[in-house]
């Protein structure tokens, strides 16, 4: 069939939106008619060409929300009319990691996946007959998409798909990174490190996890009233003497957990300074520039402070997200200040200049 979609051509240009053909689904793969998808961050860093991993050409997208539309053979997971949530950290419930509690990075498809393809080697995607590379499994910047069924969340037919797309990559990787990976206790204290998606949702988690007080450190004053909104009992604008004023607001000692969100390096090192000496716990969430390193001193970690990574927010995202859609209907999480802008597939450059401009947290592509 053919289809609408963005194309990633040369790194450091304009994503162009043409027709390009997608094939039918294959064994253990499902067609998904999008209906929403995010304009994530992940996707303007790979389309900058900063990414070390990157590749072009491609279709970018991962944020996305859909109905499956066709199955293909073998299929057991889902069924023609379900709604779904794409998941770029597939879950094959099989593998050695999936069979651990101990993370969510599931390895049965991942090498293929990184390289742009299916996991049989191949791709649904081209363009004039010659093989389009996907992009994390998922290629969402686009009317449709084929993927394998490990990879996609089925979720509760009652959350609009506009909202649900946001569990997608973003919401979920903050909201997890509290839930799951930190796992913060109830009575708390927490500072969370950038109010974007991603750090807004770990507010949002730590809210959710009891935490007592929550701090949450941005350059924006827009986006720290909306970290209040998501829960923060605090707020501060960043710079260079954060750490100074979170140890003064401490009584001298940091937080029992720290989050990073915003894939500076500099702000890293003040999430891990800002950890409470004998325990604290900083979880970095935030993706780094190609290159760039950590400079942590050692004595911090001698003293009992620990550092840990965030992918996905730890979750397991066939059982995790429909979970977290479900504590959205239920009202437990307020997606709708997320949604900043509305734009067509044709605005998805759009799209990464308001996201560069720091213009609201999210645009929508709605199809």
């Amino acid at each position: 069939m053919k289809i609408q979609a963005a194309v990633l051509e040369e790194f450091g240009k304009p994503l162009v939106v043409q027709e390009v053909e997608l094939a039918e689904p294959r064994a253990g793969e499902v067609l998904v008619r999008l209906v929403a998808c995010g304009v994530c961050h992940t996707d303007m860093y790979t389309a900058s060409g900063v990414d070390p991993s990157g590749y072009a050409p491609t279709v970018l997208g991962h944020e996305g929300a859909g109905v499956v539309e066709r199955c293909g053979e073998g299929v057991s997971l889902l069924a023609v009319g379900d709604h779904v949530v794409t998941l770029f950290s597939p879950q094959c419930g099989e593998c050695v990691h999936c069979l651990s509690p101990l993370t969510n990075l599931c390895m049965s498809i991942r090498e293929q996946q990184n390289l742009g393809y299916l996991p049989d080697g191949t791709t649904r995607l081209a363009r004039d007959g010659h093989p389009l590379r996907h992009f994390m499994g998922t290629s969402t910047f686009a009317q449709y998409t084929v993927m394998p069924e490990i990879a996609l969340a089925r979720i509760d037919p009652e959350a609009p798909l506009d909202r649900a797309c946001l569990f997608a990559c973003g919401l979920a990787t903050g909201l997890g990174a509290a839930l799951k990976t930190a796992s913060v206790r109830a009575g708390s204290t927490c500072v969370v490190f950038g109010a974007g998606m991603v750090g807004l949702g770990a507010v949002a988690g730590a809210r959710l996890r009891g935490a007592e007080r929550i701090v949450c450190v941005d350059l924006a004053t827009e986006r720290l009233e909306l970290a209040r909104g998501q829960g923060a009992t605090d707020v501060m604008h960043g710079g260079e003497d954060a750490v100074e004023r979170i140890l003064e607001m401490t009584g001298g000692f940091g937080a029992d957990y720290t989050f990073e969100a915003t894939g500076n390096v500099a702000v890293m090192r003040q999430a891990v300074e800002a950890a409470r000496m004998g325990w604290g716990l900083c979880t970095v969430c935030g993706v780094a520039g190609r290159g760039e390193t950590l400079d942590v001193v050692p004595r911090l970690l001698i003293t009992g402070r620990r550092i840990c990574g965030s992918s996905f927010g730890g979750l397991k995202g066939r059982e995790d997200v429909p979970v977290l859609v479900r504590r959205y209907l239920d009202g437990e999480i307020d997606v709708d200040p997320f949604i900043s802008h509305r734009i067509a597939l044709e605005d998805v450059n759009r799209g990464f200049e308001l996201m560069h401009a720091q213009d609201g947290i999210r645009s929508v592509i709605e199809f």
